[in-house]
C-alpha cells in the first residue's frame, strides 16, 4: 500500500487552502510572448512573490492580533498593508513553457472555452461551431493568470508594478479586473445582498477546528497527488500539491432580480408585500440574506444566526419533513442545489468529491439611483468567480451541469425540483421553472424568465506548488 505524504504549507499556494485576506483584488490575465525563455528565466524572481500558505496563516494571525489590540484600546483597527499573490497556467500556457505531460485533466486540458455549450453558457452555433457571448479576452488563448489581493488597490497596484517591470515583455496582458469587498453592511455579501462564503468545506489537517456543520474533506480533493486525489495515479509528478483553478466572470442583473422580487411576492397570512418579496428571494437562494438558512429558520429571517459561524451552517436537511417536502427548503434552492448536504447522503451517495472551495470576490459599483429607477442594469457588476479542486470534472463542471442546470436534482423528489434559480442555465432561458417557491403550493412551478447571472467568460487554469514553479517551471536563473 502507497503511503501519501502529508501536505507541505510551505508548498501550497495560500489561496487554495487559506484563502488570501482581501478587501481589493486584481486579476490580471496574460499571454506569453515568443520569448520563452526570458519568461521562464524571469519566473525565477516572481516565485519569490508568491504567497505560501504558511504566509497567509502568519497573515490572519497578524490581522487577528491587530483586531484585539484594537479593541483593547476602544478604537476600530487600521488596516494592515498586506498583500498575496496567486499564479497559475492555462493548459495552453504549459505548452507555450514547454510543459506537455498530460496532468489527468480532460476538462482543464481542452480548456473552458470548449467547455461552454455544455456548461449552458450563451451563444451562437454556425457551421456546427458554437461560440459562447463571452468577453473577447476569453475567447482566445489565455496563457496564465495573476491574482494579486490584499487591503487596498494602493498595496496591490505596487505589487503589480513589480511583477510587470520584472516580466517585461516576456508577457503580454488579455485582460485585467479589479474586485474589493462590498461596502459598509454589505461586506460578505455578494451584489444580489446575500451573505456569501459561508460554506467551505474544511480540509483535514489543516482546518484542525471546522465550524459546527462544516464538512472535513480529506487534501486530494483539492490538491492533486496528494490523499484521495482520484486520479493520483496519472499525475506526472510536477502536479503534485497543486489544485485547478476555475474561474467564471459573472456578472449580475441585480435591478432585474429585484424588480422580479418586487413583482412575485410570496402571499401568505402576516406578510407584508414587501416581507413576502424578502421570503421569495430567501426561497431562491436558501438563505436569507443575513446568511441564515432557510433550514433553521424557514419562516422570517434570523440576524443573529446568520452572523453566527457557529451555527450558519449547521444544517443538514434532516428535519423529519425536509427529504420529501419543500416546507423549509426549495428542492432547487441555490445553496440546496450546489450542496445537497442530507438530500444524497442518505441515499449512501457522498460529496467529498464533489466539493470545492470557493475564493471569489464581488466587482463593478453599487447600483444607482438610475437602475433602481429603469429596473434595467446600466453598469457591469457581479462575482469574479474563482474555485479550487482537484478534478474539474467532479468539483465545478459537475455541480454546475449536473446539479445546478440539471432540473431533476436533487433526485427521488415528490416534485420536479426545476432549475437553481441563481445559477441554473438552460438552452431557452425562459423556459426556466422551480417547484417550492411558496411553502404553501409546493406543487406550484414558477417561471424563471430572466437568468439573473450571465457567463462572460472563463478559464480552467492550474495553480503549481511553489517548488515546481521554482525548480520546474522557472529555469533558475537569476536577472540582474
Amino acid at each position: 500500500m502507497t503511503t501519501v505524504p502529508p501536505v507541505d504549507l510551505k508548498n501550497i499556494q495560500g489561496d487554495i487552502l487559506a484563502g488570501i485576506p482581501k478587501k481589493f483584488e486584481t486579476t490580471m490575465f496574460f499571454q506569453i510572448s515568443n520569448d520563452v525563455e526570458g519568461f521562464r528565466k524571469r519566473l525565477t524572481q516572481i516565485v519569490p512573490l508568491i504567497t505560501t500558505t504558511t504566509e497567509v496563516s502568519g497573515h490572519r494571525e497578524a490581522i487577528s492580533k491587530n483586531k484585539e489590540e484594537a479593541a483593547a484600546q476602544g478604537r476600530k483597527p487600521d488596516l494592515l498593508p498586506i498583500v498575496g499573490v496567486t499564479l497559475a497556467f492555462s493548459q495552453f500556457g504549459l505548452k507555450k513553457i514547454g510543459v506537455n505531460d498530460p496532468i489527468g485533466d480532460p476538462a482543464f486540458q481542452a480548456g473552458q472555452l470548449a467547455d461552454a455549450q455544455n456548461l449552458g453558457d450563451k451563444g451562437t452555433t454556425t457551421n456546427g461551431t458554437f461560440t459562447p457571448d463571452w468577453l473577447p479576452a476569453f475567447k482566445n488563448q489565455v496563457h496564465g493568470v495573476f491574482v494579486i489581493a490584499g487591503d487596498s488597490h494602493i498595496t496591490i497596484d505596487a505589487r503589480l508594478v513589480q511583477i510587470r517591470l520584472i516580466l517585461g515583455t516576456t508577457i503580454h496582458e488579455v485582460f485585467s479586473v479589479t474586485g474589493n469587498v462590498r461596502p459598509g453592511d454589505q461586506k460578505g455579501h455578494e451584489h444580489f445582498g446575500f451573505l456569501d462564503g459561508i460554506s467551505n468545506p474544511a480540509v483535514q489537517n489543516f482546518d484542525t477546528k471546522p465550524f459546527p456543520g462544516q464538512e472535513t474533506i480529506r487534501p486530494g480533493f483539492i490538491l492533486l497527488g496528494r490523499d484521495q486525489d482520484p486520479n493520483i495515479a496519472n499525475r506526472p509528478a510536477w502536479a503534485v500539491e497543486g489544485s485547478f483553478l476555475v474561474f467564471r466572470y459573472l456578472s449580475q442583473l441585480v435591478p432585474e432580480f429585484d424588480d422580479f422580487l418586487k413583482k412575485n411576492p410570496i402571499v401568505l397570512p402576516g406578510l407584508t408585500p414587501e416581507q413576502g418579496s424578502e421570503f421569495l428571494g430567501a426561497r431562491l437562494v436558501g438563505r436569507w440574506k443575513s446568511g441564515a438558512p432557510l433550514d433553521l429558520a424557514p419562516l422570517q429571517d434570523d440576524p443573529a444566526l446568520g452572523a453566527d459561524p457557529q451555527r450558519n451552517n449547521n444544517f443538514r436537511y434532516d428535519f423529519p419533513e425536509d427529504f420529501q417536502t419543500q416546507d423549509r427548503c426549495p428542492f432547487a434552492a441555490h445553496v440546496r442545489k450546489t450542496n445537497p448536504r442530507n438530500d444524497l447522503e442518505s441515499l449512501g451517495i457522498s460529496t467529498e468529491k464533489n466539493r470545492i472551495i470557493r475564493r471569489g470576490v464581488p466587482f463593478g459599483p453599487e447600483v444607482t439611483k438610475d437602475e433602481v429607477t429603469q429596473k434595467k442594469t446600466l453598469h457591469d457588476r457581479g462575482l469574479l468567480f474563482r474555485c479550487y479542486q482537484s478534478v474539474i470534472a467532479n468539483g465545478f463542471q459537475f455541480i454546475q451541469h449536473s446539479w445546478a442546470n440539471n432540473t431533476g436534482f436533487p433526485i427521488q423528489k415528490p416534485e420536479v425540483p426545476g432549475f437553481d434559480p441563481i445559477i441554473g442555465q438552460a438552452a431557452d432561458p425562459t423556459s426556466r421553472t422551480m417547484s417550492g417557491s411558496n411553502p404553501q403550493n409546493q406543487t406550484a412551478t414558477l417561471s424563471l424568465p430572466t437568468e439573473w447571472v450571465v457567463s462572460k467568460g472563463g478559464e480552467y487554469f492550474f495553480a503549481p506548488s511553489i517548488s515546481v514553479l521554482r525548480d520546474t517551471f522557472a529555469l533558475g536563473v537569476h536577472i540582474v
